[in-house]
């Protein structure tokens, strides 16, 4: 088993096999692999793979959720959670924001479950009504600095539809358009977005 999480728009795993994928990662010298669950270990695998020579990150230890809670130890975790909507045509909904395509989604508020945020976050930035909640997709990781911390972020992702009206996008976050995509014309958004939104996005589109 893995948990993807996404820094610098590279992909770290945390992991407690190596799968073919992982082995294929390793014969290349940009990747870093570290065997050792410790907070230097860690500490030195972020600073390997802030370097622009590397590109990809392994973390491996047989117990994945001891390996978990120490790495994320290291960060102050948030959760927030987002939605993959379509319309009647079958079209996928997306936000531009800061010179970038995304998934509308936003921070989870106390006592709110990750539905709830995910469906009032896409309301509030999309001006959406009458959205349909389908299922869970999954999650995604993926960290960041913000005034000189190190914050990782797990996204709730969840496939909602809702019938085609009026967008509005919620400016005072930056959003400055809210477009609907056809499936064939999703390069587009896709050429000119994040790593983890190309995740969630494929992982949706691979489902059965």
């Amino acid at each position: 088993m893995e948990i993807k999480i996404f820094y610098l728009e590279k992909p770290l795993f945390l992991c407690d096999a190596l799968s073919p994928k992982h082995k294929e990662l390793l014969k290349h010298p940009d990747t870093v692999f570290i065997d050792e669950v410790s907070t230097p270990a860690i500490h030195a695998l972020m600073h390997e793979m802030a370097k622009e020579s590397f590109h990809a990150g392994i973390l491996l230890s047989a117990d994945l959720q001891k390996l978990k809670k120490i790495f994320f130890k290291n960060f102050q975790c948030i959760e927030a959670a987002g939605g993959i909507v379509q319309n009647d045509k079958k079209e996928i909904l997306f936000i531009y924001r800061r010179h970038k395509w995304d998934l509308p989604k936003g921070k989870i508020e106390k006592k709110e479950s990750p539905e709830v945020a995910a469906q009032r976050e896409i309301e509030e930035e999309t001006g959406l009504r009458n959205l349909f909640l389908k299922k869970k997709i999954g999650c995604t990781y993926h960290i960041y600095h913000e005034y000189g911390k190190a914050i990782l972020k797990e996204t709730h992702w969840f496939y909602f539809t809702s019938p085609n009206q009026e967008l509005v996008p919620q400016t005072e976050e930056d959003i400055t358009e809210v477009k609907w995509f056809k499936t064939r014309d999703i390069k587009t958004p896709v050429s000119n977005t994040y790593e983890n939104i190309k995740d969630i996005l494929h992982r949706f589109f691979d489902e059965p």
